[in-house]
């Protein structure tokens, strides 16, 4: 390890000519009495410019300075937004104080409400409060319908369940953390996005290509983290309720105490409920399912600043219920008996045509995690974090005569330490991580339980020379069970070769085991069989995926009719070296096997963002994907993508009057263009479908009217034009036969909806 912190330096050594003049200073939190804490994560930017900074995990920052900017605005969502005057390059101590303990919060810029890095060396997207307001966001699925960085795709014709995906690869292949520790992932895959409710989300970071070696070794397309509303800095109280016209209510309640000048304490209580059986399409099945979810979360927060400590708690339940399928299912009366499954596996269904088709999806899940850190008295730079995890995830479901069953226990820690080679220019991360996996997992009637452990080491080391060039290289060594013991690189580099231009590239591997069966469950709402081939791997007869993604990106400030915008050009390539392949193209079977030729994903996205006139903002891109693999039957873009996609959003506030009474209006544009479908043609003439879909638009709008600073309602309306697809659920008028499939969606399945909504807060 020597070795290579020796050569990293040696190649960097060269840009240390190349610094400037610069403003440094360190960002503490004014939450407790003579606090010396930093607060990480803070933005520090010049007014009027595009040159912005964001405090590391100390609260330590280096701007750069420019003679022709004089005001230096810091900003932290929850804290009083401060101006300073600057005339020099200088040293800053500055105390952000919480805007709840503030009678009066003079704001002195707007902030954006997305955020583009133009000095990491990470490609990340910052989606603040502001931005996850845009739209009703009842949980995190739905926090992305705003912003272009992120797909959003329904995964079945039943369950109403939202998909998100990213450089042209599903949710899967992203790292989902929850305040940098994995959240989504085993059994969670299908319905966790669920689980979070919008209002709990503070802010969420958006990593596009191989993320950073601290969080694992499983991110290949990217990584999205959620940060999480912190008790000190969120409202005493705080409730939110919606309603739609489809049936479906929600509740969401914050109750944050502090508690002593070291300790507070929130607690968070989401329920959600739909009782109203919709059939709008009229082919006899639920357009959405009936829910009814119960969601509590205590979160402790511990500061003392005046001794480097500084802790969060959590502890959640939550109970999830859903039933699909058929108008008239009753699950006391309806429900196939279980026999019948063998029976029907075996091709001697004793069903008498008089059964109907019903499914429930019962999930019970309890997680809690800590966050330890430490940072040193007198050695600001220097600090030591601990995090830790354990989850108990069990599903029971079935689906028709198919029964899905899975439990999923998680243990995860992480120890990192933090500090500097010489001087701040030169940092560094290394740590241990532990992981420890085991499901319980019924599928119809074979059990693939499985144990799943691993171990490793990484460490990261990041230069920044405070002016033009930022790199960060990582490095870690991990042994596991079934993949073995493996090296994964991860190098990130940004480049800035004029003002309020950004270039980056960035390179790494990543290695995971796919849970084919919790990944796809939608292929049991089907009379599809199951086929696993090329067994002999160690996860579920198949061998681990194995990818390499590498990406190139560009980010341009400028000001035009005396209104900021920005243009960013990326494009992302992913070069699968082994990929579970998941083959719909038999509509009698899905078929899972070990990639046998090539796959690879492409992303190439263009964005514009504008003032367009003074409080109008427009975001708009354009995005193409080629996704292609080699199946079976030859070399096939991937189904259900849309390789042309168009967005665009406009947003409008009007001022902000003293006691905070506002207007916000808000109005999206999703176009998709034609998606391949996988291949029916062998199925009876009434159960095909095209080798394509056509191509559609949706449109939402909300309008929020923000009557003081306690009070506000919404209004909105999803899928305007009212586009659905036609027969989405193939075979409905005999489930229990050979045609029956929900798999194949690509356009929503509800129509137009309306909702409306209210936030009360103290």
């Amino acid at each position: 390890m020597n070795t290579y912190i020796k050569l990293l330096i040696a190649v960097l050594l060269p840009f240390a000519a190349l610094s400037q003049d610069k403003v440094e200073g360190m960002v503490v939190d004014g939450g407790a009495i003579n606090a010396t804490l930093g607060l990480p994560g803070a933005n520090v930017y010049w007014m009027n410019s595009q040159i912005g900074v964001v405090t590391d995990f100390d609260g330590n920052f280096s701007i750069p300075y420019d003679a022709q900017y004089h005001k230096l605005i810091i900003s932290y969502v929850g804290f009083e937004s401060d101006t300073l005057t600057v005339d020099q390059p200088r040293k800053i101590k500055h105390t952000l104080n919480p805007s709840n303990a503030l009678n009066e919060v003079v704001v002195n810029q707007k902030r954006d409400a997305v955020q583009k890095a133009y000095f990491s060396s990470q490609n990340v997207v910052t989606i603040n409060s502001a931005e996850l307001l845009k739209a009703a966001c009842c949980n995190l699925s739905e926090s992305f319908e705003t912003n272009p960085a992120i797909d959003v795709n329904f995964s079945d014709a039943l369950t109403g369940t939202k998909q998100i995906q990213m450089l042209g690869l599903t949710s899967p292949y992203l790292l989902i953390t929850q305040e940098n520790i994995p959240m989504v992932r085993g059994a969670s895959q299908a319905y966790g996005l669920t689980f979070t409710p919008g209002t709990w989300v503070e802010s969420i970071q958006i990593t596009k290509g191989a993320g950073s070696v601290v969080n694992g070794y499983e991110s290949i397309s990217g990584q999205i983290n959620t940060e999480l509303v912190k008790p000190l800095t969120d409202n005493a109280v705080f409730v939110n309720g919606y309603a739609n016209q489809n049936g479906r209510y929600e509740l969401n309640t914050h109750l944050n105490k502090k508690l002593t000048e070291k300790w507070s304490t929130g607690l968070y209580i989401h329920g959600n409920k739909r009782t109203q059986k919709e059939d709008n399409n009229g082919d006899g099945f639920l357009d959405a399912p009936l829910a009814n979810q119960i969601n509590v979360m205590n979160r402790w927060q511990y500061q003392d600043p005046e001794n480097g400590w500084v802790s969060f708690l959590n502890v959640r339940f939550l109970n999830d219920e859903k039933q699909v399928g058929q108008l008239n299912f009753n699950p006391d009366t309806d429900r196939v008996d279980q026999k019948f499954t063998a029976a029907n596996l075996l091709g001697a269904p004793v069903l008498n045509g008089t059964e109907i088709w019903g499914s429930e999806i019962n999930t019970r899940r309890f997680d809690t995690s800590l966050k330890l850190g430490y940072v040193f008295p007198e050695l600001p730079f220097q600090s030591v974090g601990f995090q830790t995890s354990y989850s108990l995830h069990k599903q029971d479901s079935y689906f028709g005569l198919n029964t899905y069953d899975i439990t999923h226990e998680s243990i995860y820690a992480n120890l990192l330490f933090n500090s500097i080679i010489g001087d701040t220019k030169n940092k560094f991360k290394t740590g241990v991580t532990f992981a420890y996996d085991g499901y319980d997992e019924m599928v119809l009637t074979d059990d693939y339980s499985r144990v799943d452990t691993s171990i490793g080491a990484f460490f990261e080391f990041n230069y920044d020379n405070l002016d033009n060039v930022n790199l960060t290289a990582g490095l870690r060594v991990d042994n596991h069970n079934r993949l073995g013991t493996f090296v994964t690189p991860r190098l990130h580099v940004r480049y800035t070769p004029w003002e309020k231009g950004s270039l980056r590239g960035s390179f790494g591997r990543g290695k995971r085991a796919a849970n084919i069966f919790a990944e796809n469950q939608q292929l049991f709402a089907s009379s599809r069989t199951i086929n696993i081939t090329n067994a002999g791997g160690d996860i579920y007869g198949l061998d681990p995926e194995d990818a390499w993604n590498y990406g190139v990106s560009f980010l341009q400030g400028f000001t035009f009719l005396d209104r900021p915008g920005n243009v960013s050009v990326d494009f992302y390539k992913t070069d699968f070296k082994n990929q579970i392949v998941v083959d719909w193209e038999n509509p009698r079977e899905i078929s899972f096997y070990n990639l046998d030729g090539k796959s690879s994903a492409s992303s190439f996205q263009v964005e514009v963002n504008h003032e367009i006139l003074p409080k109008l903002e427009l975001r708009t891109a354009y995005k193409y994907y080629d996704v292609n693999t080699d199946y079976t039957a030859g070399n096939l873009q991937k189904p259900l993508q849309a390789q042309h996609r168009y967005f665009a959003n406009l947003g409008y506030t009007t001022e902000v009057k003293e006691n905070g009474a506002q207007w916000r209006f808000d109005y999206t544009v999703h176009a998709l263009g034609k998606q391949r479908l996988p291949d029916t043609s062998s199925n009876e003439e009434a159960y095909q479908l095209g080798a394509y879909a056509d191509p559609y638009s949706l449109m939402n709008g909300q309008i929020t009217r923000v009557f003081s600073n306690t009070f506000e309602l919404y209004v909105g309306g999803e899928n305007l034009t009212n586009h659905t697809q036609d027969n989405p659920v193939l075979g409905a008028d005999n489930p229990f036969g050979s045609n029956f499939d929900t798999s194949i969606v690509y356009a929503p399945i509800m129509g137009r909806m309306f909702y409306a909504g209210f936030r009360f807060k103290l």
